[in-house]
């Protein structure tokens, strides 16, 4: 553990104690203190597709989380089968890391001051992308994007899921409390690229239940 690790981690910590939960209890008027939003948890998420080819994706893909997380990542594996994917149950399919504490907290620093600015074209994250109790979920298309990552040595360029877990009652006071740790929100919701990804999964998942419906 680096020391400018540490003072990061301390960095952003003392910003939520000192900064943060003042100007929620000011736009909240909190009853009491331990309503005060938080986070509580942060998980990567990264599936790998051809894993059921190729085996070394799935290790190059631990091993690329484990740098992004500075956390060793753990293998997820298909709940159920699915014939159309030739997914079978049990089977390999990506990994994921669920950071707490310090290390949640300098996870969440790196993203929003060193990752997202460095994504192409960057005009901000979606501010919708609340799950209806807290919780924020972005997506990302690469993992270049952390400077931890040297893009002269990845297989391929691979996205993985980030979701932020809070303890906010709703997602306007979750939204507050991301956006004041600094977490670059766009002033307008869905753009149009992300509407139309959103269409397309709608129907593939209406696709999929009608052929359940059938059998």
């Amino acid at each position: 553990m680096s020391e400018a690790n540490t003072e990061t981690r301390a960095r952003l910590r003392e910003v939520y104690e000192n900064d943060v939960r003042p100007k929620l209890q000011e736009e909240f008027e909190y009853s009491s203190s331990m309503q005060l939003p938080r986070i509580t948890k942060i998980t990567l998420s990264m599936g790998v597709g051809d894993a059921k080819q190729n085996s070394k994706a799935l290790d190059e893909a631990v091993e690329q989380m484990a740098l992004i997380a500075g956390q060793k990542a753990a293998i997820t594996k298909a709940r159920k089968s699915i014939a159309q994917f030739k997914l079978r149950e049990g089977m390999s399919i990506g990994c994921k890391v669920t950071l707490r504490g310090a290390r949640m907290w300098e996870f969440y620093d790196r993203l929003t001051a060193v990752a997202l600015p460095r994504i192409r074209d960057f005009r901000g994250v979606n501010p919708d992308g609340f799950d209806g109790r807290g919780n924020y979920n972005l997506g990302l298309r690469e993992q270049t994007i952390f400077p931890e990552i040297d893009y002269d040595r990845i297989d391929s360029v691979r996205g993985l899921n980030v979701t932020i877990t809070t303890s906010a009652q709703t997602d306007n006071e979750a939204r507050q409390l991301l956006r004041h740790l600094g977490m670059p929100f766009r002033a307008e919701g869905y753009s149009a690229e992300e509407l139309a990804a959103r269409r397309r999964r709608k129907m593939r998942s209406r696709g999929r239940n009608a052929g359940k419906k059938r059998k």
